[in-house]
């Protein structure tokens, strides 16, 4: 089906349509409706559903036969440094960082920033995050101290998981 018709599909039907992709997610549960609508209006989307995206972006793709195909790719610019992350390697990384969250008591619902740069440990941190059901935040590391404190205070985490350092332009 080419990219307009199943445009169009999902704005004509998209009850029909949200039905059929979410068939090819792998669920922890199914949801119970595609698509409901609560008294005041507002829309409820795979309602009783529950998933996790760390599970669907690295175990799914272990346990189907592509463990050692690349996951993840860095590449800075910076310090010419390349490195590649086979889905089996990630998975590993992201479940060590997650027992070190656990540790540190994040349990599913807490929340958690990241102030990292765009390095490997980061994508390690959000991943594990979402393995725990944790609720993060990345915030930009150029913020200066006050703007920084500003979404600590507004976001109250748990934890703030930091690098030492960062090299960017």
């Amino acid at each position: 089906m080419s990219y307009q018709k199943e445009y169009r599909e999902s704005i004509e039907h998209p009850e029909a349509f949200w039905s059929r992709q979410a068939e090819l997610i792998s669920w922890f549960e199914k949801p119970k409706t595609i698509l409901s609508q609560d008294e005041k209006g507002f829309y409820h989307w795979f309602k009783g559903g529950k998933l996790n995206t760390s599970y669907l972006t690295l175990d799914f793709h272990v346990e189907n036969g592509r463990a050692d195909q690349t996951a993840l790719i860095y590449d800075s610019p910076v310090t010419e440094t390349v490195l590649r992350y086979s889905f089996q390697e990630l998975k590993e990384e992201v479940s060590k960082f997650a027992g070190v969250l656990r540790e540190k008591g994040i349990e599913k619902g807490d929340r958690v920033i990241i102030y990292m740069p765009m390095i490997p440990e980061a994508v390690v941190a959000m991943l594990a995050c979402a393995r725990l059901g944790a609720i993060h935040s990345v915030v930009f590391g150029g913020f200066a101290p006050n703007e920084l404190a500003i979404r600590i205070d507004d976001a109250k985490p748990k934890v703030l998981v930091t690098a030492s350092c960062g090299i960017e332009f």
